[in-house]
């Protein structure tokens, strides 16, 4: 008797390997485990990120031993040596403590409360100062010891400040025109023509009047800041100690026990915008981030600009031009290899080919007068933007000679019996139809440069850049600059800072922050490739 049951069990359960069900069931769970780790990076980053700036209330607390401080919570864990509960405090106030953070048992804890008349000071040095407002004085005289007053007075001193800043411009202009004749003096030197003798005197001429200028301009500086450091605010911590700051030194004064819900919204939208425009302070641990964000994006732009069209052109090259033979496939297989190499191995060859080969040429042939001061020859965004060119471009090669591999053949020789030259045809109908693809491959280039460090800190990316490679003065790109980047920033500050644990919430900020840019920028990528995959793509290509 057949046993047509059994039969048609072993069939099914044949069925069922033989159409590849268990590799689209585990495709997508390793499709779901990727996203959900994604989401998950995403959300820790964001948790400790986003609530850096919220002016949380900082509480007053007396201890057993009868001490108090002021701190604002940071997080509560259990004590390593027994079961009780035991919180970290943010106590600020570093150059009276020594230390920004300070991690207290409960158990120690009598009474806590939230003073209304508790001020935070955002200083230009030292962190923030937690205290009291015990007296005001203005060129040597007391002033009613009000919050209103202080803050008229930041406000005068803030005033006095952005007019400081603007003649601090005009010493940075003076500066950098003094320093142009000193190249120029130095080229002349250089030359040692003696029939330059009219040119070099009306040169000296002017470096005479610069400089009568440029000391003027520091003598008024001098002055205006002498002038601004008359105003002094007196502070008491919870120890009672008592702490004279400048008012120069304060960026701003609130009071987060005082402020309200809207309040707050309010102060944490303006920390954001200074994050976006604002200068980096306190050895990159505060502050703002745009020299690194300008410095990031413009990395990226100059990469594509190099990266781009070369891996496009050597796909076209290898695609429809190279006769298949032995080259050809060991410089396919080359191209691949190449993706695989550590980005380290790629600073190494920038530094060595671009900073020590082609920079040293240049200065030897364009600046011998300025040698041994290199100008070409030291690390800056234009070695560093063709070195991450060097790293992306196998994946735009093989991105692009995938997508013109994909277009049917049919297209080719329809074009070719309607007259078309082969470039013609390539330029008309393979390029547009293969832009889709081209766009994917410029996409994960980016997106691979924009997380990129170790090529770039032997290449031309520091700590602090003094200027930005874009300024107001001839030739307008200075690509030869170094620069800053926000992926060696949360490297600097995450593990070079000497507080590490008071720049640990600016290091996920700025991980936050380079996360949207990437995005930022791939979305973009990602809308034109849509655009165009509708515009030239059609059938089942």
């Amino acid at each position: 008797m057949v046993d047509f049951k059994g039969l048609n069990m072993r069939k099914s359960k044949y069925f069922f390997w033989r159409v590849g069900e268990p590799m689209v069931w585990l495709s997508a769970s390793a499709l779901a485990v990727t996203l959900l780790c994604a989401l998950t990076l995403l959300i820790v980053i964001m948790v400790n990120g986003l609530g850096v700036f919220w002016p949380s209330a900082i509480q007053q607390l007396e201890l057993q031993d009868g001490s108090r401080i002021f701190g604002q919570q940071m997080q509560v864990e259990k004590s390593p040596d027994a079961e009780a509960l035991r919180r970290q405090y943010k106590i600020a106030n570093r150059d009276l403590n020594g230390l920004d953070f300070r991690w207290i048992d409960e158990a120690q804890i009598v009474s806590q409360t939230e003073p209304q008349e508790l001020l935070v000071l955002e200083r230009v040095e030292h962190g923030d100062f937690y205290g009291t407002l015990q007296q005001l004085k203005i060129g040597g005289q007391n002033v009613p010891v009000t919050p209103v007053s202080l803050q008229k007075e930041l406000d005068r001193v803030t005033t006095a400040l952005d007019e400081l800043a603007e003649l601090e411009e005009r010493l940075n202009r003076a500066s950098y025109r003094m320093e142009q004749l000193r190249l120029k003096l130095l080229k002349l030197d250089y030359q040692s023509v003696s029939l330059q003798a009219p040119k070099r005197q009306r040169l000296l001429e002017e470096k005479s009047r610069l400089e009568e200028e440029f000391n003027s301009l520091v003598n008024l500086q001098s002055r205006r800041v002498t002038e601004i450091r008359k105003g002094v605010a007196l502070f008491t911590d919870a120890a009672g100690r008592k702490k004279e700051i400048s008012l120069a030194d304060i960026l701003q004064v609130y009071s987060p026990n005082r402020m309200t819900v809207g309040e707050k919204i309010i102060f944490y939208g303006h920390k954001l915008v200074e994050l976006l425009v604002g200068e980096p302070r306190e050895s990159n641990t505060e502050g703002g981030l745009f020299p690194a964000i300008f410095g990031t994006v413009m990395l990226i732009f100059v990469m594509s600009l190099f990266s781009f069209p070369l891996g496009v052109i050597a796909a076209i090259y290898l695609r429809e031009y190279a006769r298949e033979g032995l080259v050809v496939r060991i410089v396919r297989i080359a191209v691949n290899n190449l993706a695989g190499i550590p980005s380290i191995v790629y600073g190494i060859f920038g530094l060595a080919f671009f900073v020590y080969g082609i920079g040293s040429s240049i200065d030897l042939l364009f600046f011998p007068e300025r040698a041994p001061t290199p100008t070409f020859g030291t690390g800056g965004l234009l070695w560093a933007s063709l070195t991450l060119a060097l790293l992306t471009v196998p994946v735009v090669i093989v991105a692009t000679e995938e997508a013109l591999g994909a277009i049917p053949r049919e297209m080719r020789e329809g074009s070719y019996a309607l007259g078309a030259t082969k470039f013609q045809t390539l330029y008309k109908v393979l390029l547009p139809m293969a832009s889709p693809g081209i766009m994917t491959g410029l996409i994960l280039a980016m997106a691979r440069a924009a997380g990129e460090v170790a090529p770039l800190m032997i290449t031309g990316v520091v700590k602090l850049a003094p200027s930005l490679p874009i300024d107001g003065n001839f030739p307008f790109v200075h690509l030869e600059r170094k620069f800053m980047h926000l992926g060696f920033h949360i490297y600097d500050i995450g593990f070079q800072s000497p507080n590490v644990e008071a720049a640990k919430p600016m290091v996920f900020v700025t991980t936050l922050l380079l996360v949207l840019i990437v995005l930022l920028m791939s979305s973009v990528a990602i809308r034109l490739r849509n655009k165009m995959k509708k515009r030239y793509t059609f059938g089942t290509f």
